[in-house]
C-alpha cells in the first residue's frame, strides 16, 4: 500500500510559482510512475505530469514549458514546480502513484491505484 500526501499549494498571483510536493510512505516510489492531475470546480480530474521509473517525462501541452515534474528518490517525494501561474490553472492538485513499478507515462486516471487527498492552488488574475 502507498499512501501520498501533497503539499506546497496556496494562492498566488498569476505569473508567480509554487512547488508542490507529494510525499510517499508505506513503499519506496523511486521505481513508480507518479502523475499529477488537477480539478477544477466543474470540470473532470484532468493529467497534468507524469514521471517513470526511469524519469522519462510527459506534460500536458497546457503547462508545457511552465511545469516540471521532478523526483527525489532519497526523500521518497516528487515535485511539480510551476511556474508563471494563470488564473486557469486554479484547481486541486493530485498527485497519484501506479499499480506497479513501470517505465510508462499514462495520462488517464485509471492507471493510477493510489492517490493523495489534494492541495488548492488558487491563482488570482
Amino acid at each position: 500500500q502507498v499512501q501520498l500526501v501533497e503539499s506546497g499549494g496556496g494562492l498566488v498571483q498569476a505569473g508567480g510559482s509554487l512547488r508542490l510536493s507529494c510525499a510517499a510512505s508505506g513503499r519506496t516510489v523511486s521505481s513508480y510512475t507518479i502523475g499529477w492531475f488537477r480539478q477544477a470546480p466543474g470540470k473532470e480530474r484532468e493529467f497534468v505530469a507524469a514521471i517513470s521509473g526511469n524519469d522519462r517525462t510527459m506534460s500536458a501541452d497546457s503547462v508545457k514549458g511552465r511545469f516540471t515534474i521532478s523526483r527525489d528518490n532519497a526523500k521518497n517525494t516528487v515535485y511539480l514546480q510551476t511556474n508563471s501561474l494563470k488564473p486557469e490553472d486554479t484547481a486541486v492538485y493530485y498527485c497519484a502513484a501506479d499499480y506497479r513499478p513501470g517505465n510508462t507515462v499514462p495520462t488517464t486516471t485509471a492507471r493510477y491505484a493510489y492517490w493523495g487527498q489534494g492541495t488548492q492552488v488558487t491563482v488570482s488574475s
